[in-house]
């Protein structure tokens, strides 16, 4: 194609030739054009076409690619398990696939589908030989969890396929312990009763998890190991103590040491744990080791704020006013000392005054024994004397009266001095 310049100097010729040779110019330049754009429109139509046969290719070759695709098999089977799939299910443990795979929180499928009351699933997983009493990473069982939801139905199938009514999950809670719904509760206790379950036994299984962690201690303290290491979620031993009530472990670690104002990740204290989950004794014995009920969490909540438990909040703030009670007395006690160390000048001033008036007893006594013995058998010159003593004593009292204490004390140490001379 001709570019600008050349356009323009041929417009500039054509003017000079006449009309019929222009249009000739003109024809031929359109018959021109009209090949090149046929050309142009031929090459793009080709260029299309490989493209869309690349386009195809790669779309072809994606379809191949996702044929390829696989997921592992816990994910397969808790994913059709949800869905409560029961022919997935079933071809999926046909083909060695574990019953007992679990997700990175040690979820079963058996725990998933008695979560979503799914019973035949259920069957399913039992009679490929899933275990009855998988335990999660909290440690809670299906029958856990059947019993937290109040499906009846599974807590039957559970039971009967053995499974452990005493199981003990993180929390310390028993499955019955969860169970809120009346009908799927007495259906529990029937079964613990026809097993013989008596409370010694319950409470013996409770205790058993105490004892352990008692163990490990015992263990860590002999071994000179610190006790206020801190998990994943800032939480130390005695946090676990006291959200789980472990009223021996919490002593053992308080007396090794264990720090009260150590916070998790989410500014929560040991009492705050224990007021959480209601762990009435703990509570009593961090605050008797003086751990402070004013403490606050990241979201500004104080372990009375996070109590549910009406009769243990009334617990908590009956201790909370004794403690202030108790401040506020320590600092009466220190105000009280200040005042009656301020007033010491005053009452050295009472026992300076009492120690003169012995030390004038003292010096009469001395002198009238002196005076027997200096005048010998002088005996009616001596009562005469001492007559007109008293009489003078009596006279000097009367004055002493009217003076001030100071003033009187000088006068009569001057008396006793011999000066009769009153100034």
């Amino acid at each position: 194609m001709a570019n600008h310049l050349e356009l323009i100097q041929e417009l500039q010729q054509l003017d000079k030739v006449p009309s019929l040779e222009r249009l000739r110019a003109a024809q031929k330049r359109r018959t021109q054009q009209l090949k090149r754009w046929a050309v142009y429109e031929k090459e793009m139509q080709n260029k299309k076409k490989k493209a869309d046969k690349k386009s195809r290719c790669i779309n072809n070759n994606q379809q191949e690619s996702k044929r390829h695709v696989s997921f592992a098999a816990n994910v397969a089977l808790l994913e059709a398990s949800a869905r409560n799939d029961p022919e997935e299910v079933r071809h999926l443990l046909r083909n060695n696939v574990s019953p007992d795979l679990c997700n990175e929180d040690g979820l079963t499928a058996l725990h998933q589908c008695c979560i979503d009351n799914y019973e035949e699933m259920v069957k399913i997983l039992l009679e490929r030989g899933a275990s009855v009493n998988a335990q999660d990473n909290e440690l809670w069982t299906p029958l856990h969890a059947a019993a937290t939801c109040g499906h009846a139905g599974l807590v039957k199938i559970l039971i009967a396929h053995g499974a452990d009514l005493l199981a003990v999950n993180s929390d310390g809670n028993m499955p019955y312990d969860l169970c809120e719904d009346d009908p799927t509760l007495d259906i529990i206790e029937t079964a613990m009763a026809n097993r013989g379950i008596t409370q010694e036994m319950i409470n013996e299984t409770r205790a058993s998890t105490e004892r352990s962690m008692l163990g490990d201690i015992q263990e860590l303290m002999r071994q000179g190991e610190e006790v206020n290491q801190q998990d994943s979620q800032g939480a130390t031993l005695l946090h676990i103590a006291a959200a789980n009530g472990y009223v021996q472990a919490a002593e053992l670690l308080l007396e090794g040491g264990a720090r009260m104002d150590l916070r998790d990740s989410d500014g929560w204290q040991p009492l705050h744990a224990a007021a959480c989950w209601g762990q009435m004794h703990v509570a009593e014995l961090l605050v008797s080791h003086g751990a402070s009920l004013n403490a606050k969490t990241f979201l500004e909540e104080t372990p009375i704020d996070l109590c549910e438990d009406e009769e243990f909040r009334n617990i908590l703030l009956d201790l909370k006013h004794k403690h202030d009670i108790i401040m506020k007395s320590q600092n009466k006690h220190k105000t009280s000392l200040c005042r009656r160390t301020s007033s010491a000048g005053s009452r050295g001033k009472v026992v300076r005054r009492a120690s003169l008036s012995d030390r004038h007893n003292l010096c009469r006594k001395e002198y009238e024994t002196e005076a027997k013995m200096w005048r010998g058998g002088r005996e009616e010159q001596d009562e005469r004397e001492r007559d007109t003593d008293q009489e003078n004593r009596q006279v000097l009292n009367v004055s002493l009266n009217s003076l001030s204490a100071p003033i009187a004390t000088s006068v009569l140490e001057l008396h006793l001095s011999g000066h009769d001379t009153l100034p």
